[in-house]
């Protein structure tokens, strides 16, 4: 029969003999942190100032005035920068950490983020700098439809924003490492659904819409305001001329027409005015 005393103390030996060798390693992991929060805090202090100082923040004042970044709240690019420099430095210090203590496993794990954050910033770099250049287009698209007097700029506007965020947030994703193929070909298939209906239905939607703008381009140096003409049957005198219709004054009424009808109709000029 074995000895029931003996194993017990020899059990008990042991585990006072591992505590005793582990209990270093742990205080020595505690202390590695302990050092790695003060520095942390202090080299992230130092940064943010000389951030703010430099006036890093503007950019991030003009991000802040895109539409999709206001939802999800403003940025602060300081404070952002230096906390994930805060981050990083402490995982550096976690891995130490481990690594006194032994752990391997989650040495390994550590360090493989570590490895990733570079990557990280980069891709959101990346992301900033498509949703700035995506809200340019989406601004220039809409100040184009309003000097054209389009009236669906704002829609158009916002399609070419949302294509390019998503041709960023897809190269951000590949900069990070991540598989987008799959991706890539479901977008690449549902942009070019969008596009055809898109073609077929604004097109046919705004066929008279083109053809007033086309009549405007070829007719701009033929009629001029103060003309007494006759279009249509109507006589009157031009008084504007604008992307899609010309008005006519007519006795005390004023009597509008797509500028198509320049094309279409046969036009008598009564007097030359203000040529």
């Amino acid at each position: 029969m074995p000895n029931i005393q003996e194993i017990l103390f020899q059990t008990f030996q042991k585990l006072l003999e591992q505590l005793f060798l582990f209990t270093p390693k742990v205080l020595g992991a505690i202390v590695l942190l302990i050092i790695g929060i003060i520095i942390a805090k202090i080299v992230t202090n130092i940064l943010q100032k000389g951030l703010e100082k430099t006036g890093f923040d503007k950019l991030g004042d003009k991000l802040n005035t895109i539409e999709i970044i206001q939802r999800f709240g403003s940025i602060k690019l300081s404070k952002l920068a230096s906390k994930t420099l805060y981050y990083f430095i402490m995982l550096v210090f976690v891995t130490a950490a481990t690594e006194t203590l032994g752990m391997k496993v989650l040495t390994d794990m550590v360090t493989s983020l570590v490895n990733l954050i570079p990557k990280l910033i980069a891709s959101a770099l990346m992301l900033l700098a498509g949703v700035m250049i995506a809200d340019a287009l989406k601004n220039s698209v809409i100040n184009i439809c309003k000097s054209l007097k389009i009236d669906s700029g704002k829609l158009l506007g916002n399609i070419v924003f949302f294509f390019f965020l998503i041709i960023a947030l897809i190269a951000a994703l590949k900069q990070a490492g991540i598989e987008t193929s799959l991706l890539e070909s479901s977008f690449n298939l549902i942009i070019g659904g969008i596009i055809l209906a898109f073609a077929v239905g604004y097109g046919m939607a705004s066929k008279d819409v083109l053809a007033n703008i086309l009549s405007n381009f070829y007719s701009k140096n033929k009629f001029k305001e103060g003309q007494i003409v006759v279009l249509d049957g109507v006589k009157g005198e031009i008084i504007t001329i604008d992307t899609t219709s010309i008005t006519l004054k007519t006795g005390e009424s004023n009597t509008v027409f797509p500028l198509s009808i320049l094309q279409n109709q046969k036009i008598e000029i009564i007097t030359v005015n203000n040529i």
